[in-house]
C-alpha cells in the first residue's frame, strides 16, 4: 500500500563572507502546514526534538488550536527521558495530558485503530542519517498504519547532520532485518528524514 506523504522541506541559505548560514526546518514553516491541520482530528509522532524555537511542536500546535488526539512515542519516549534500550509504555504526556502510544519494539495491537481515529498524521523527529537509528524504522512503521488506514502523512523535515556522504555496507539479507536495521540502504545513507520517507513509499 502506498502512503499520502506531505513533505514540508527545511530551507536553507548559504553562508556568505562572514555570515552564518541559516536553516528554516519543516516544523517552523506554520504557513505551509497548518491550514491542513484546521479543522481536521490530528495524530502525530515526534520527540524532544521535534521543536520551534525553544517550544515543542505539539505545544505549539495546541496554543494554534489543532485538535491534536495522540502521539506516538519513539525509543527515548516523547520528551526523550527514557534510557536508551528502556521498555517505552503508552503513557500521557505530562506537561500536556496528550495521549502517548509506543511504536518501539513490540507493536501495540491497536495502534491501526488509534491511526483510524484521526484525519492526519505528522511526523517531526531529527535524524542523524545513519541506519541504525531507530526512528526511521519507526516512521516506517507509521508511514504503513497510514497506508493501511488511508490517512495522509505530513513528513517535516529536518536537514542531516550526514547529508553530504554516503558510507558503509548495505543491509542485503533480510533475516539481519531489524529495529536498528530496518531498511536495504547503506550504513549512513545521505538522506533526510523526508527524503527517505519518499524513498520508503
Amino acid at each position: 500500500a502506498i502512503c499520502c506523504i506531505i513533505s514540508v522541506s527545511g530551507q536553507g541559505k548559504v553562508a556568505v563572507a562572514g555570515m552564518s548560514a541559516q536553516i528554516i526546518t519543516g516544523a517552523e514553516q506554520l504557513d505551509q502546514y497548518l491550514p491542513l491541520l484546521k479543522g481536521k482530528k490530528v495524530g502525530m509522532m515526534g520527540n524532544q526534538t521535534s521543536a520551534i524555537g525553544d517550544k515543542h511542536l505539539v505545544d505549539v500546535l495546541l496554543e494554534k488550536g489543532i485538535d491534536l488526539k495522540f502521539a506516538f512515542a519513539p525509543e527515548h519516549g516523547f520528551r526523550g527521558d527514557i534510557e536508551r534500550g528502556e521498555k517505552v509504555d503508552n503513557d500521557f504526556d505530562a506537561k500536556t495530558g496528550l495521549p502517548l502510544y509506543s511504536l518501539y519494539g513490540k507493536h501495540n495491537n491497536k495502534t491501526d485503530s488509534i491511526v483510524a481515529s484521526v484525519d492526519i498524521m505528522i511526523f517531526d523527529i531529527q535524524d542523524v542519517g545513519a541506519r541504525f537509528y531507530t526512528y526511521i524504522a519507526s516512521m516506517h512503521r507509521v508511514m504503513q498504519l497510514c497506508a493501511n488506514n488511508n490517512k495522509t502523512l505530513i513528513v517535516l523535515d529536518r536537514p542531516s547532520p550526514n547529508g553530504d556522504q554516503v558510507d558503509g555496507p548495505v543491509r542485503k539479507d533480510d533475516k539481519f532485518k531489524s529495529g536498528v536495521s530496518y531498511h536495504k540502504i547503506a550504513m549512513i545513507h545521505g538522506l533526510t528524514i523526508g527524503e527517505l520517507a519518499q524513498m520508503i513509499n
